[in-house]
């Protein structure tokens, strides 16, 4: 991922991120798939996919989690087990590509800023508060590479828990000594890191929404 090119659509991630969310189909219906679906799933995404589009299913609506780490660890399991990491040139043929859940599953691979967007919308479709979730631009010191991770909130000013597509194991980000935070965001607004917590709001824009909107409506309609 480059870093000139991720500060530039960090803006317009946070307001796709929030209207998505925000919309009835995709908290109440979304991630759901009838047989014609998964039939189609079969056709373009391999004869594997069907079982991977339903196990991601049955995790949303049929999690009885007693806690929201248990959600989280459930989550982080399935994306890191199932998905291979797979850069956005050699996958998609262009530097920067942002899926949906949906394009990363039937794939079943993807980069690390998929990896974080398919866990965010996860756990918010598992019940987990919006505001305890954010998605999040760090530095991966040892590779000095950009990299996007999940971060969890139990409380407002809580330190966060990290959950990562490069090691399976959820810690708190003081552990995380690897990564050093730059941004993070979520439907509400966009922040500046700052001693590894939400930093100070910088809002978030509308004016560049337009791109995103195709992205939006396949979202919204389940489709492949």
């Amino acid at each position: 991922m480059h870093l000139k090119k991720i500060k530039s659509i960090l803006l317009v991630l946070a307001v796709f991120a929030g209207l998505v969310v925000a919309a009835p189909v995709i908290t109440e219906t979304a991630f759901r798939f009838n047989n014609e679906f998964l039939k189609k799933a079969e056709e373009k995404c391999g004869k594997e996919a069907p079982a991977r589009f339903t196990a991601w299913e049955d995790l949303i609506h049929n999690d009885k989690s007693p806690s929201d780490r248990e959600k989280l660890k459930k989550a982080n399991h399935f994306f890191n087990s199932r998905i291979q990491f797979v850069s956005d040139i050699d996958l998609w043929g262009v530097q920067d590509y942002w899926a949906t859940p949906i394009e990363f599953l039937c794939k079943k691979a993807g980069d690390c800023e998929d990896f974080a967007i398919a866990k965010y919308f996860t756990l918010k479709a598992m019940g987990v508060a919006e505001e305890k979730l954010n998605i999040t631009y760090v530095k991966a010191i040892q590779y000095n590479i950009a990299h996007m991770v999940l971060t969890y909130y139990s409380e407002p000013g809580a330190e966060p828990l990290v959950l990562d597509n490069l090691i399976d194991s959820i810690d708190p980000a003081s552990k995380r000594t690897d990564l050093m935070p730059v941004f993070s965001f979520n439907g509400s607004g966009l922040w500046t890191a700052k001693q590894r917590g939400q930093g100070k709001s910088i809002g978030s824009s509308t004016d560049r929404l337009k791109p995103w909107q195709g992205l939006l409506q396949k979202m919204s309609e389940n489709k492949l």
